[in-house]
């Protein structure tokens, strides 16, 4: 039985996360809404959102950014190869190392 829940937990993550990605420029307070509400079933389940979900929110003001809507997106050019995302409410930037 828990299994179950936690397999329906993570499928309704997956599509509100999706649902406020698509809603992002048309709607920003309904994306947002979403966003949150997929994190607030995370921690009501206790599961960790996945990485492909978890990359979708600031790490310091922890609002929803949609990549390249209400966020920055830029790739360094240093030897290290890293894409450098900047969050549009609070400033903060952060980087994703690329493997070579």
């Amino acid at each position: 039985m828990k299994h179950a829940k936690r397999k329906i937990a993570l499928e309704r993550m997956h599509v509100l996360i999706n649902s406020a990605i698509s809603n992002a420029r048309l709607n920003p307070d309904l994306a947002q809404k979403q966003a949150s509400l997929a994190r607030r079933i995370s921690t009501h389940h206790r599961i960790k959102m996945p990485y492909e979900l978890r990359i979708n929110f600031c790490k310091q003001c922890k609002n929803f950014i949609a990549p390249g809507i209400n966020s920055r997106i830029r790739l360094g050019r240093t030897p290290l190869k890293a894409i450098r995302i900047t969050c549009n409410f609070c400033e903060h930037t952060y980087r994703k190392v690329i493997a070579q």
